[in-house]
């Protein structure tokens, strides 16, 4: 009786396992198997499920999800189950039909870790960013010097974000969404660049305004955060969808929605307040226009 009931929790754990592994098949195919087309529904699902960005990549917290999550089950698995378990991969492995399926076991994993290896390669190399264009003039450049309007939004570390946190410094202000995956990146990349290259991020605020307050929420502004390097002590912005749209409207951002995709259509705008909180200028230019702007201020 006692080797039967053994034999029977060796079978249950492996079941267990067998369930374990099929389980995260099917998660790491929803976060990286390439689809034609990248429809609607899939996009939406990596976004929540793994807050993956416009390249497809699931960010930080995503590949823990994806990796943690099947070690953690079948840590736990070892734990409450171990002789089972033990046992009973090591009675398979002595079976010669169960050699075949560890056998089989190991190359679905080594063909899953290639196919994870060259879908990242891919998704690398949809990365590479284009520059925006440069002003021929900066020193031409005008000034606007009218007063920015409020902000009243949440950063990603849960802060409400108001013009006097800004006050005392010159600030770096753009606008830019998440799931944009052309302009967006470009914009906050050379903005943040320009500000780090010359007064430095204790020099300058950087700020970042969602322009999707629908798919850009609190939760996941720090994922945003993260993935355009913003650095500890700059603001990624959101809020409410009417908190959000009347911000950008007060600011000027010209925009556009789609409301079947969710995309918006805005330009690279970025503007540039002085240590008084004025928006002394406002530019579409690139990172060395925007430097030489800042030097300006």
């Amino acid at each position: 009786m006692k080797r039967a009931r053994l034999e029977s929790d060796q079978r249950w754990a492996l079941l267990a396992l067998t369930a374990i592994g099929i389980v995260t098949i099917a998660w790491w195919a929803l976060a990286l198997w390439p689809v034609r087309g990248d429809p609607e529904w899939l996009s939406r699902a990596r976004a929540v499920c793994f807050n993956a960005g416009p390249n497809g990549m699931p960010a930080v917290s995503g590949w823990m999800v994806l990796i943690g999550q099947p070690l953690g089950m079948v840590a736990f698995l070892a734990v409450v189950w171990p002789k089972a378990l033990f046992g009973g991969i090591t009675r398979l492995s002595s079976l010669p039909w169960g050699r075949w399926v560890l056998i089989a076991a190991a190359a679905v994993a080594v063909a899953g870790a290639f196919g994870v290896s060259l879908r990242v390669g891919q998704a690398a190399t949809r990365t590479v960013m284009p520059t925006l264009p440069e002003s021929p003039s900066v020193a031409n450049h005008p000034r606007l010097d009218r007063s920015a309007p409020a902000l009243g939004l949440v950063n990603q570390r849960g802060e409400t974000i108001a013009l006097s946190n800004l006050a005392g410094r010159p600030a770096v202000v753009t606008f830019a969404f998440g799931h944009c995956g052309d302009i967006c990146p470009v914009v906050v990349r050379e903005a943040r660049s320009a500000r780090d290259e010359t007064l430095g991020p204790l020099g300058a605020a950087f700020v970042v305004v969602t322009l999707d307050p629908w798919r850009d929420t609190p939760p996941r502004l720090g994922d945003l955060a993260e993935r355009w390097e913003l650095a500890p002590g700059d603001h990624m912005l959101g809020g409410s969808v009417e908190e959000v749209e009347a911000v950008l409207d007060a600011w000027n951002v010209t925009r556009a929605r789609n409301p079947v995709t969710g995309d918006i259509a805005h330009p690279p705008l970025t503007l540039l307040l002085d240590s008084g909180g004025t928006i002394a200028f406002a530019t579409v230019s690139g990172r060395k226009t925007i430097a030489g702007l800042i030097e300006r201020l």
